[in-house]
């Protein structure tokens, strides 16, 4: 089995007013924002451009649910096919069916907390 997961692919919170949150963090902490917050580009220990999401949400979002949290942690993952029988299989809550997009494959499941998680399998080149 491949490694499970091998980063943090994003971090998503709710907040009143995403533009003024983005706005902010630029303005403070010098973050490089557009319209979905900020994207962090890093290499790994193999030197492969990487990168890490974080995005401000309306406080109404329905992303989140069934989660009643505030926010959303997206975790990078090898192999994401492979991992969601397994993780079914232990008994984690899968929730919906895995979406593949031009620059990921997207899954989503409950920890024990309830807290919703992103999966994501970066397939495009640029966000390995």
């Amino acid at each position: 089995m491949k490694k499970r997961v091998t980063g943090i692919g994003g971090l998503f919170f709710k907040t009143k007013d995403p533009k003024a949150a983005k706005a902010w963090y630029k303005k403070h902490l010098g973050f490089n924002t557009d319209d979905y917050g900020s994207t962090f580009w890093w290499k790994d220990k193999e030197g492969n451009d990487c990168s890490t999401q974080w995005s401000p949400f309306n406080d109404d979002t329905e992303y989140f649910k069934p989660s009643k949290k505030d926010f959303m942690f997206n975790y990078r993952v090898e192999d994401l096919e492979a991992l969601l029988p397994i993780l079914k299989d232990e008994g984690v809550t899968i929730i919906g069916d895995m979406e593949t997009y031009d620059y990921g494959k997207f899954a989503w499941i409950l920890d024990n907390d309830n807290n919703k998680i992103e999966l994501w399998e970066p397939i495009d080149a640029a966000f390995q």
